[in-house]
């Protein structure tokens, strides 16, 4: 999730990206016209292990844009509801894992803070919405409890169906929790065609993926400033959702006024480095990776 005060692009005709205008000073000299703006990056770190590190200070974390640093402005660790709209795969290489799968989103839901809410989506030949946004969890868990496995796997297009459902959500924090087993094999959009729309959505993609390690997942995580976890058996699944929640809900804000924005559509890059705590060498980071300026 990148939030900034730029004008948004559109993804689908009502979609924006979730970029929110704040108060601000405009000096204009003729066609000359400064905007005040600052860029709102969320940022998550953890231990080589996937534990969350929430004790960091302001001065550990260094904010690029267009590998130029741009000072902080703004620091602060989110604690805020989530809208986090479900993705399930349900084609036919998830037989005789449907009922792990089915068991590891009951036990991410029942792990709900207050406000929170969830949509579901599945896919297998083609992505299906099933559930629209709701905060009472037993609904998504009785209508996927309907769900069997079948059919090819039309990852794209689930996650390209999931990104026109978030903006219907009510909370500012909107992120897609994928649960699969494979790579796309049927779906219409590419993979270029959705990472060009993720960096458009307001949304952070985080996925646990069984036994294959789908690289497209990955890429949708590192765009978007989520998370992924690989797993190789079964008996992992229940910490890997455990895990996958705590990341999901431990945060840090980063602002920063960015460089001169100029109204061209141009894709800029954000880079953000984390000096790890004394007596840990290295950590792993997730941030939204870039952000597209407007055009008028």
């Amino acid at each position: 999730m990148l939030i900034a005060s730029l004008a948004a692009s559109v993804l689908w005709p009502e979609d924006r990206v979730h970029i929110t205008p704040r108060p601000r000073p405009v000096v204009s000299h003729a066609n000359l016209r400064l905007d005040v703006q600052l860029l709102e990056i969320p940022v998550t770190v953890t231990d080589l292990r996937g534990q969350p590190l929430i004790d960091l200070r302001q001065d550990a974390f260094h904010v690029f844009e267009d590998e130029v640093e741009r000072p902080i402005s703004a620091f602060s660790i989110v604690d805020a509801p989530i809208s986090a709209t479900l993705v399930f795969d349900s084609s036919r290489s998830m037989k005789g894992r449907i009922g792990d799968a089915r068991a590891a989103v009951e036990q991410f839901l029942k792990m709900s803070a207050p406000g929170d809410e969830f949509s579901l989506i599945r896919f297998s030949d083609r992505a299906q919405l099933l559930t629209p946004f709701t905060q009472n969890w037993e609904t998504i868990s009785r209508d996927l409890s309907a769900v069997q496995p079948g059919g090819w796997t039309a990852l794209f297009d689930a996650v390209g169906l999931a990104m026109h459902q978030a903006r219907k959500g009510r909370n500012q924090r909107k992120v897609l929790v994928v649960l699969s087993d494979g790579e796309d094999n049927n779906s219409r959009y590419s993979l270029t065609e959705l990472i060009s729309m993720l960096r458009e959505a307001d949304v952070q993609v985080y996925a646990v993926t069984m036994f294959e390690r789908p690289r497209s997942l990955e890429r949708m995580a590192e765009e978007t400033g989520g998370r992924t976890l690989w797993l190789r058996k079964l008996d992992d699944l229940p910490s890997a959702v455990e895990t996958l929640n705590r990341q999901i809900r431990s945060e840090y804000l980063i602002g920063c006024v960015p460089g001169a924005i100029e109204n061209d559509g141009k894709y800029h890059r954000l880079r953000v480095e984390v000096q790890p705590p004394p007596g840990m060498e290295r950590i792993r980071t997730s941030w939204r990776r870039g952000y597209t300026s407007p055009l008028e």
